[in-house]
């Protein structure tokens, strides 16, 4: 891999992806959605992201796992996935400045139908424990049987405040925050105005009618400006964009 904007370099070993994907150092709180899409904007293949990526995508996928201090996805693209607790990686600990070796994976469920004997639970590190958001009107014995092997956030009443969920994760000290998806939450993040960054993966790939596009269901959002931070090129045609939200404004007529 190598840069191509904002000015053209060398190639990128881990430890440069690692200085091209760093936080913002400055910021209390920041979200990045880490999203990967085909030429004609399809989120997925057969039902998964995996028919889209590449090795180099892999790799920023992994670098962006260590960096951040928890991992936002949804039930059903964890499900979907076959989402597992993050693996540790000891060549990369330095990454981690002395946090805990792996990211937490914050999971949000509504209606709590989770396999809590999957190893997204049962492998998790002791000081990652995975983390359930959900919202009060989850049932309250479901919740219960959740709480023996997640921690549980509650956030909202009938249907998840995201912004309050992100508000008790920077309470936990997990201020930097990267979405995996699905689309749906994607949606929820922008329509709430809760989005920082996107890392967005082009996959020189024609999915074909029928599949979601990275947002998708019935959020409602004002158009919001991205600028174009930096942009690296895989050997493969893979294009590696990195967008920061810049303003919101209405959707011109």
């Amino acid at each position: 891999m190598h840069k191509i904007y904002p000015e053209a370099g060398g190639g990128l070993d881990l430890l440069g992806l690692a200085e091209a994907y760093a936080f913002p150092s400055q910021q209390a709180r920041w979200v990045r959605a880490s999203m990967v899409a085909s030429a004609d904007g399809a989120a997925y293949v057969a039902g998964r992201s995996a028919g889209l990526s590449s090795p180099d995508d892999m790799n920023v996928f992994g670098i962006q796992r260590m960096l951040c201090d928890a991992v936002l996805v949804g039930a059903g693209t964890a499900r979907a996935e076959e989402y597992k607790a993050v693996r540790r990686r000891p060549s990369l600990l330095a990454l981690r400045q002395g946090r805990p070796d792996t990211a937490t994976i914050a999971l949000v469920s509504r209606s709590l139908g989770l396999n809590l004997a999957s190893p997204l639970f049962a492998d998790a590190a002791p000081d990652a424990r995975t983390i359930v958001i959900t919202c009060a009107a989850s049932d309250p014995e479901l919740r219960a049987e959740t709480a023996k092997a997640a921690d549980v956030i509650v956030a909202g009443d009938e249907t998840v405040d995201l912004a309050a969920a992100l508000d008790a994760l920077a309470g936990r000290g997990l201020t930097r925050v990267v979405c995996e998806g699905g689309p749906h939450l994607l949606a929820d993040l922008t329509a709430a105005g809760l989005l920082d960054e996107l890392c967005l993966t082009l996959s020189p790939t024609l999915a074909g009618p029928g599949a979601s596009r990275i947002v998708a269901g019935t959020a409602q959002a004002d158009l919001r400006r991205l600028a174009l931070r930096q942009l690296l090129a895989g050997d493969d045609g893979f294009l590696f964009a990195r967008y920061v939200a810049t303003e919101v404004s209405e959707v011109p007529q």
